[in-house]
């Protein structure tokens, strides 16, 4: 395996996506999902990628830095990426980074990581928790120009590139990418290891480095590519129907029936 790497880790705090349904209000108006007592947390997809780094970390010399994008960041969430053993943690926060479409998150990342220069891997979640886009990370490829593979459930180095297991409906593909690539991690690779009491304590005090908009020169005055119009919370139309019948069989006999009508069979 190559020694020395540096992987750039894409991760986003989001809502809680273990909260109950109650307790997300869709506001139809501003077109905004809007939590309510629940806590952030940083995505599970993006957890499954800061693992999947990690792994790579164990196996080689390399170092691991985390990027993470929004407005009033949680760095006791964020510092959790610190704990688990990455050793760079970088937050882009800024005003304008709220609520922007996959396309000009992408534009931002991909600035950000010109930015920190080298870099032999970047790696993402498959989507986010939250709109479950999935758009960001093959849009962070397309602007960087390097090659992107999604849906790894497992990620190996070596000297001439990176060997992907890539996820399919019946099975995996194994996939070779030169570097520096980008890949999107899903959840079958597994999930990110668990952080002592000790090591939270021992990152408290890290330094974390803060950029904002003008330190990345990027230009956010037009963010119109997607437009949502609308935003709603689906409506529930439930019917009960009571098949009956003189036994078992004349029931499931009607039942059958009642399903072919109905177009569920």
């Amino acid at each position: 395996m190559k020694e020395g790497l540096n992987i750039i880790v894409c991760v986003k705090q989001v809502p809680d996506p273990e909260g109950p349904p109650s307790a997300f209000e869709v506001d139809s108006e501003s077109k905004k999902v809007i939590p309510k007592g629940i806590p952030p947390v940083m995505s599970p997809f993006d957890e499954n990628a800061l693992e999947a780094a990690l792994r790579i970390k164990d196996e080689a010399a390399c170092k691991v830095t985390v990027l993470s994008m929004g407005k009033r960041l949680a760095k006791p969430v964020l510092r959790k990426s610190l704990a688990v053993g990455a050793d760079e943690l970088i937050l882009l926060e800024d005003n304008s980074f709220e609520g922007l479409d996959p396309y000009w998150t992408a534009i931002t990342l991909s600035s950000a990581i010109k930015r920190i220069g080298t870099y032999d891997l970047v790696l993402t979640g498959r989507q986010a928790s939250d709109w479950n886009a999935a758009q960001v990370g093959p849009g962070i490829s397309e602007i960087l120009k390097i090659p992107s593979v999604t849906l790894a459930r497992k990620v190996e180095l070596r000297e001439d590139g990176v060997i992907v297991e890539r996820v399919l409906p019946n099975g995996y593909e194994v996939i070779k990418a030169p570097i520096p690539s980008l890949v999107t991690v899903s959840n079958e690779l597994g999930d990110l290891r668990y952080a002592g009491i000790k090591e939270i304590k021992a990152v408290q005090n890290k330094p974390i480095t803060t950029l904002c908009a003008s330190d990345l020169k990027v230009d956010l005055s037009q963010t119109d590519q997607i437009k949502l119009l609308k935003l709603y919370p689906p409506v529930w139309d439930r019917k009960c129907n009571f098949i009956e019948g003189q036994d078992a069989q004349e029931i499931g006999v009607a039942l059958a029936l009642k399903l072919r009508v109905d177009k569920v069979v």
